[in-house]
């Protein structure tokens, strides 16, 4: 006949079926990483291809056999990425650990054979980590959110990579453009120092005038070489976040930027966007609510956090089978745990503050950007309306000026050289706007070191 199970140990048994079917985790299909890739898409308004497969180069090497466009750059970096499939690699790493809080611990079993005068005694334990299997859901949950917010890391190194990539893009192709344009003023500057050696040797023309030509020519020289090192610099900028070597890198870029939009982005309720939508805001309260938990677990075992139990049966020669149970609990003699729960205390106090300073900056950066973003725009879209068409208007003029005889040859040439300067502004102030764009876009969704962005 079975005996009676023990009102006690049946309640003991239901707590630990339920902590064992509460805390189960398993490992997911995917590791996590189309989340990422959602997370990423929603924020940069293009397809995430973040986990390198098969096919990954052979695309890489489809996108690079034509001028790349800025979303063609994108994509590329996200595939090809080094320090992105690191990154990746710590979310494997952060799903292990989920997973690991959500298996049963290990049980414990002793042996124990004592023989001696003729009799042999034999001792068996089996125990269980009692403490560790009623926490287990806790500890689960909390592993669970910090896979989550990992999670949001990886995203925000992808958003983040996603921006600096189209900023790198932009510089790449601005820089290109102004050295191409650099050569065009070279040529131009050596042509017109030749034209007045002639006319200086001709008596036409006075030794300060042909001097001036000399030295804007050696100036038009350095600025060549200046420009050409600002576009190779660029170029390697962007082709390491392209993550290209060897053959890849001889893929070609636009010859000009992109035309500005008809009209500036108006951006309405971007504050509140911002704190819906920045990965660094989501990451704090991530924090902040997994430090919350934490916090709850550290005062469930501030008490008592070594709890075991288990089965335990004794053999002795000629005497019957004693079958019995073990408890091993740790005494708060000394340490009652205070100090870990104010400990814990501080570390989610410090979450919450710290939570309310990034959304704090998140507002504020918001509008600096947008202000930025707005003010480049009117600036290009002044040099492309009004500079630019003024300068050449002008030069036209002085041309026509020149044909007729009614101004000099320095008069032509002093006016060329403001066009191009104008052009060059130009250039500038285009690349700006785009770069200018880039920053609202991650001031928005992604967050992070605004001061290092603003700067590019």
């Amino acid at each position: 006949m079975n005996a009676p199970v023990r009102p006690g140990l049946r309640r003991l048994a239901v707590a630990a079926a339920a902590a064992l079917l509460s805390g189960c985790a398993s490992f997911s299909q995917d590791g996590g990483v189309n989340d990422v890739a959602r997370l990423t898409q929603e924020r940069i308004g293009q397809p995430a291809p973040i986990k390198r497969d098969q096919d990954a180069k052979a695309e890489v090497a489809a996108l690079l056999s034509k001028p790349l466009n800025a979303d063609a750059a994108v994509r590329i970096a996200l595939l090809n990425n080094q320090a992105l499939q690191a990154t990746l690699a710590e979310l494997a790493i952060a799903e292990a650990d989920f997973v690991q809080a959500g298996r049963l611990p290990n049980p414990g079993l002793s042996f124990g054979r004592i023989r001696g005068g003729g009799e042999t005694e034999i001792d068996r334990g089996l125990s269980f980590n009692l403490a560790a299997l009623l926490t287990l859901p806790a500890r689960t949950g909390i592993e669970r959110r910090r896979f989550e917010q990992t999670k949001l890391q990886a995203a925000m190194q992808a958003v983040t990579l996603a921006a600096d990539t189209r900023k790198a893009y932009y510089s790449a192709v601005a820089a290109a453009q102004a050295s191409s344009f650099a050569d065009k003023v070279r040529g131009s500057a050596e042509a017109a120092a030749e034209l007045g050696a002639r006319m200086r040797a001709a008596g036409n023309w006075s030794a300060l005038d042909a001097a001036r030509e000399r030295a804007y020519y050696q100036d038009a020289v350095t600025q060549q070489a200046q420009a050409r090192l600002q576009a190779t610099t660029t170029r390697e900028e962007l082709v390491r976040l392209l993550g290209l070597w060897g053959p890849s890198l001889k893929f070609t870029l636009p010859d000009r930027l992109p035309d500005l939009p008809v009209q500036a982005r108006e951006v309405a309720n971007a504050e509140a966007d911002a704190l819906s939508q920045r990965l660094d805001v989501l990451i704090a309260r991530q924090d902040a609510e997994a430090t919350a938990k934490a916090l709850g677990l550290t005062r469930a075992t501030g008490f008592i956090n070594v709890f075991d139990a288990g089965y335990v049966n004794k053999s002795t020669t000629g005497m019957p089978r004693e079958n019995g149970y073990e408890v091993s609990l740790e005494l708060p003699l000394f340490d009652w745990g205070g100090a870990r729960v104010a400990r814990a205390q501080a570390s989610y106090m410090q979450a919450v503050h710290r939570t309310g300073d990034v959304a704090v900056k998140a507002r504020s950066e918001v509008r600096q950007a947008y202000a930025t973003y707005r003010t480049a725009y009117d600036i290009a879209r002044h040099y492309r309306d009004e500079v630019v068409p003024v300068r050449k208007q002008i030069a036209d003029e002085v041309l026509l000026r020149y044909n007729g005889m009614l101004a000099s040859t320095f008069e032509l040439l002093a006016e060329s050289r403001e066009q191009l300067a104008s052009v060059n502004a130009s250039i500038a102030a285009q690349r700006d706007f785009w770069i200018a764009d880039t920053n609202l876009q991650s001031a928005m969704t992604a967050g992070g070191n605004f001061e290092s962005r603003t700067a590019q």
